[in-house]
């Protein structure tokens, strides 16, 4: 930090409590300092006619897609654009969209985050109804005779997801016999798998080899789904780079739908 006031010859913290804080000066500087990154990181994009997909995107992803959506899409977009380096965090919706709205991350693959300021973009690619997931060894039909009788798992509360299903709960009146809590989905997957319960998840667009084997109930009217999509900064030098990503998320999702039906 005080290299860099040295080199600008200004003050660009307030020191005068324990952790510094960048003052008045140093945040009008972050607009400018933002085009002067953008200009550098896509100068050549005229000349070129395409963004120089070889440097580094730091992508957010909700854990569901972890497994099987991100390393499928990431693989082909690798294959397209070899120079490229793409860094994967995990997180819940709430803390993706967090660290997008802070430039700690360029983007992140979350579930419909509702309304954004205009200063965000958000793109889906994906709807997933909601379901009830069960071990394959349950032959029961009824998914409200199942829910009444089987210990429920249920997804945390602090997910997106896991407040979808205790929305469809509600609205349909179901009571059920929580046994556990878990924090992703695919914890929970595996409980459901070793028939420790059933839960109420969505149906994932592009499921990993476990979840592809458990039973999977439709749900009565009126169904909840989960709206899978990208956000970034609509300020992000790196737009077009994301849109090549979601180009590709979208045909993975084509891909796996087709090889369903």
């Amino acid at each position: 930090m005080k290299r860099l006031e040295s080199t600008l010859g200004v003050d660009l913290f307030n020191r005068s409590q324990k952790a510094p804080q960048l003052n008045s000066l140093a945040l009008a500087l972050i607009p400018k300092a933002r085009e002067v990154v953008h200009s550098y990181e896509t100068m050549l994009d005229d000349l070129t006619g395409d963004a120089q997909l070889n440097g580094e995107l730091t992508l957010g992803a909700v854990p569901s897609t972890i497994r099987a959506l991100v390393p499928l899409s990431v693989r082909e977009l690798v294959q397209i654009y070899p120079q490229l380096h793409i860094r994967v965090v995990p997180g819940l919706t709430s803390d993706m969209l967090e660290q997008v709205e802070r430039n700690a991350i360029d983007c992140a693959i979350l579930s419909d985050p509702g309304n954004l300021g205009s200063h965000l973009n958000w793109v889906p690619f994906a709807q997933e109804e909601l379901v009830l997931l069960t071990a394959a060894d349950v032959k029961k039909r009824d998914p409200l005779k199942i829910l009444a009788e089987m210990p429920y798992i249920r997804h945390t509360r602090r997910a997106a997801v896991g407040l979808l299903a205790e929305r469809w709960l509600d609205e349909h009146g179901v009571s059920v016999r929580a046994a556990m809590e878990m924090e992703s989905i695919e914890s929970l997957t595996s409980m459901v798998a070793h028939n420790l319960g059933v839960s109420i998840v969505p149906n994932v667009s592009v499921p990993d080899a476990i979840f592809g084997t458990l039973r999977k109930i439709r749900l009565p009217k009126p169904r909840q789904s989960r709206v899978l999509g990208v956000v970034s900064r609509a300020d992000n030098s790196k737009m077009r780079l994301i849109e090549k990503l979601i180009e590709q998320l979208q045909k993975t999702v084509e891909k796996q739908t087709k090889t369903r039906f």
